[in-house]
């Protein structure tokens, strides 16, 4: 192996998905390794905790877990803040979107349509307008992106979630979950309309 290898379900999203923008926009020449769901399980074991993404470095080895590997390609990249204050403040948001993502992603369990369909429009209309709420408040004025106007792997992590949301692809959880939080719409567009971002996904 001679470049870096980023593992991940082959997916439009999820928690890999803004790792592989990073190195996009970083300019890194990288293995874009998209798995299926019947080679998973073979794969598992052979993860350092059981789940992927993973980023494997020539004379490194492997790092897991989505948002080491973030402000890992942040700090290598010039995509994460080098105040540590203003780091720490991005590495926390980076743990709120794990946070929210977890609790969607624990409905996945449910077998019961009509369970489901209660469990995420309560979670919807809930958990969700709390943690937008939040986040708005935590983003305060100012834009386009998190930190102004450059753009960061927070701001990747940030337009991600919302894609999740506006694509429609979440049952029982609106496109517009978040109208109520123009700050927080505001990066997603803002991502969404940078250059390499639209590159990205022309390919």
């Amino acid at each position: 192996m001679t470049k870096p290898r980023l593992t991940y379900f082959d997916l439009p999203g999820g928690r890999g998905e803004d790792s592989r923008i990073a190195l996009f926009i970083a300019g890194v020449d990288f293995e874009d390794d998209r798995i299926n769901y019947s080679t998973w399980g073979e794969l598992k074991p052979r993860t350092p905790f059981g789940g992927i993404p993973t980023l494997e470095l020539e004379g490194k080895g492997v790092l897991a877990q989505s948002n080491a590997i973030l402000v890992y390609l942040g700090r290598e990249h010039g995509l994460h803040p080098k105040d540590n204050w203003e780091a720490a403040r991005h590495e926390a948001l980076l743990a709120a979107v794990e946070e929210l993502r977890g609790a969607l992603v624990s409905t996945f369990t449910i077998k019961d349509p009509d369970e489901k369909r209660r469990a995420r429009e309560e979670i919807a209309a809930g958990e969700m307008q709390t943690w937008g709420a939040n986040v708005e408040r935590y983003l305060g004025e100012g834009g386009p992106f998190v930190a102004g106007e450059t753009l960061h792997v927070i701001d990747l992590k940030l337009f991600v979630l919302v894609k999740w949301f506006a694509s429609g692809a979440l049952d029982h959880v609106p496109k517009d979950v978040f109208k109520n939080f123009p700050r927080l719409t505001g990066v997603y567009e803002a991502v969404k309309a940078h250059p390499k971002v639209v590159e990205w996904y022309a390919r």
